[in-house]
């Protein structure tokens, strides 16, 4: 029955691979941004904003590779540096609305609400906490932009 559906769907199958990968490169992207919270002790501003953008890209090529070949089959090697540049573009699109997002999300909302459920957190982890929200936040707003752009303008067939 899935089969079927998916044999006559096939968008459903891929968003379900584009959204596995997503989780596997949100996973990188977050790993890489507390890393570098962690060593250099930098949880907001233009320093976190370094760090988001670094962690994105790691993130990007990853999803480069998974989106080309698993999510969106594209074998094709013809073109593949006309390719990668529309892939860029739409990534660093995303990467502007991700990193937007999140550094609004750390420097308005954090501080909007922080004192309110500040109880819930361990006080030393708190701003890298609110950094991850701020992370999560950028990643689901960049989702759709990202899947779209994927699909209509890299890896059309």
């Amino acid at each position: 029955m899935i089969r079927k559906i998916l044999n006559k769907y096939p968008v459903i199958g891929q968003f379900v691979r584009f959204g596995l990968i997503g989780g596997l490169n949100t996973g990188v992207d977050l790993v890489i941004l507390n890393i570098l919270m962690f060593s250099f002790s930098i949880f907001e501003g233009a320093g976190y904003s370094v760090f988001k953008a670094t962690s994105f890209c790691f993130a990007a090529i990853l999803s480069y590779f998974l989106n080309k070949y698993w999510a969106f089959r594209d074998n094709s090697e013809n073109h593949k540096v006309v390719q990668f540049s529309q892939f860029f573009v739409v990534s660093v699109i995303g990467a502007i609305i991700n990193v937007s997002v999140a550094t609004l999300i750390v420097t308005f909302i954090k501080p909007a609400f922080g004192g309110e459920v500040e109880i819930l957190m361990i006080n030393p982890l708190k701003d890298q906490i609110w950094g991850t929200v701020g992370a999560l936040g950028g990643t689901a707003i960049g989702l759709i932009w990202n899947f779209l752009g994927y699909k209509l303008l890299v890896f059309k067939k």
